[in-house]
């Protein structure tokens, strides 16, 4: 100690702490700071008070532990909240509501606190639009909504991507009558669809018909369609191509629903052959068939918008009268409220039908004679006054320019009739040439046809279907997913319909 009371520094200063050093890891002169010594160097010991300067190898850490320039905090400004950017506002605008209301915070913070996020999506050039942010937080949850204020813009832009495009049709009743759900992906949360259904004798054309009001042109290979067709083979040995219920949905949100043969006589003939067992409440073959062709037909009068009869000849008196049973034991629409009924008593009025769209598929020539077409338009009205069907006012030929000599009031009850020709086939066979004795200019000239081509009238067939009244299904408003779980429990309800058992049993 010295006469002032302080320590030598020679004693138990930092001299003496120098001298302890070298005594200890070896003879003077040898380089502490190079490698050999790495090892055994303390940063910690260089904490006291001595002002010099950190070595070379100490100048790595404040670069490694610093961030990048892009995400330094920026020194804390009173910015008032009218200095705000305008392009901010539509941030400040998808924030959780009680971000900016917390006690405690000033107002001048919040508006900075928002303008990070921006900032740094405007040096990265990724800045979305306003409309991408307002689908995705229609989308988002709540919890999604209040963990950030910013949006990511891929999943904003997946959002708005068009619906998968379907390349084939897929079963939504299998040939067994059981119910299948591989529809239900290609189906989307919106209102605006149109089912749009088919019905007919085996042979009649149904998939053919629909494939081309769906998805697919005359010109292309038959092989190509969505809804196979009848091949070669199955037609010379009377078989059917169509089984259950199948199901295909275009772009535009059309549903379409191809059914197979009713009253099929190769699906008896497949149960009588193959010895197939029959359900315990039904005793015979062909009571079996004709339920399942009426199961089908009360399906679709329940869940379509339009349904398609398709037949090749004029006219099937049995035809008729089937629909006119399918229509009788088609379930009854369920109410919203079930205690309510209308001022009468009943709910007759309520009841929903389809519209019916009779097909003339494979018309003749002579069948679009006006006289013979005004006759089967008389036919059909007479045949069917007691439906309350949907069969009249919603299609018309007229209105088609197929018969431009002919006025509105030609046809006095006009029904929803339409007539196709044969299908064409391309080249020289198409043509009907005229006879070999006529002059050679005459010759190569096409026959008369008495009808458009048969692309053509296929095309304002399906404008007009497209173009049909999309009505309420049942009491409320259904979408393309609520539509499928609509038609699941119609499907349940139609197979254990006690009207349908009572109706089997009369015929057994």
């Amino acid at each position: 100690m010295s006469e002032s009371g302080h320590s030598q520094p020679g004693m138990y200063g930092q001299g003496r702490r120098r001298r302890r050093r070298r005594d200890r890891d070896g003879p003077p002169g040898q380089n502490l700071s190079g490698p050999s010594r790495d090892r055994e160097y303390v940063p910690r010991e260089r904490r006291d008070g001595s002002e010099e300067a950190p070595g070379p190898h100490l100048q790595k850490t404040p670069i490694i532990l610093a961030k990048p320039p892009g995400e330094r905090s920026k020194p804390t400004q009173s910015v008032p909240i009218s200095g705000v950017p305008a392009m901010e506002k539509p941030i400040v605008l998808f924030k959780a509501r009680d971000d900016g209301g917390k006690p405690g915070t000033p107002p001048e913070v919040t508006p900075l606190a928002s303008s990070s996020g921006p900032s740094k999506l405007e040096r990265e050039g990724q800045r979305p639009t306003q409309p991408v942010y307002q689908i995705q937080n229609r989308g988002m949850a709540a919890a999604a909504a209040a963990s950030s204020s910013t949006v990511d813009p891929v999943i904003g832009q997946t959002k708005l991507l068009p619906p998968e495009k379907m390349k084939h049709s897929i079963k939504l009743v299998d040939d067994q009558m059981n119910w299948c759900d591989s529809a239900m992906e290609y189906l989307r949360d919106q209102t605006d669809m149109l089912v749009v259904g088919v019905i007919g004798l085996q042979g009649t054309g149904k998939s053919t018909i629909m494939s081309l009001l769906s998805a697919n042109t005359p010109e292309e290979d038959q092989r190509g369609y969505v809804f196979r067709a009848q091949s070669q083979e199955i037609k010379e040995r009377g078989g059917n191509q169509s089984t259950g219920i199948d199901f295909f949905i275009t772009q535009e949100r059309v549903i379409f629903l191809d059914t197979q043969p009713i009253l099929s006589p190769s699906i008896l003939d497949h149960l009588i052959n193959n010895d197939r067992k029959l359900p315990p409440e039904y005793n015979l073959p062909h009571t079996y068939v004709e339920m399942q062709s009426l199961q089908i037909t009360a399906f679709l009068f329940t869940i379509c918008h339009v349904v398609v009869v398709v037949q090749d000849w004029f006219t099937d008196i049995n035809l008729y009268r089937f629909l006119q049973t399918a229509e009788m034991l088609k379930p009854s629409t369920p109410s919203a409220n079930h205690d309510s009924t209308s001022a009468s008593g009943n709910d007759e009025g309520s009841e929903y039908y389809p519209h019916i769209v009779f097909l003339q598929n494979k018309s003749r020539r002579d069948e679009f004679c006006p006289l013979n077409l005004k006759k089967m338009h008389m036919t059909v009205d007479k045949l069917m006054a007691h439906s309350h069907l949907k069969y009249k006012g919603t299609l018309s030929m007229l209105d088609c320019n197929i018969f431009p000599g002919l006025g509105r009031n030609y046809l006095e009850t006009e029904v929803n009739l339409f007539l196709l020709p044969l299908q064409e086939n391309e080249g020289d066979d198409s043509l009907t040439k005229t006879g070999s004795g006529a002059p050679p200019l005459f010759s190569l000239l096409p026959g008369y046809r008495g009808h458009p081509a048969f692309s053509s009238l296929v095309s304002k067939l399906r404008s007009q279907i497209l173009a049909m009244s999309r009505s309420q299904l049942s009491h409320t408003i259904l979408t393309e997913k609520n539509w499928f779980h609509y038609a699941a429990r119609i499907w349940d309800g139609v197979k254990k319909s006690s009207a349908l058992s009572e109706y089997s049993r009369l015929l057994s």
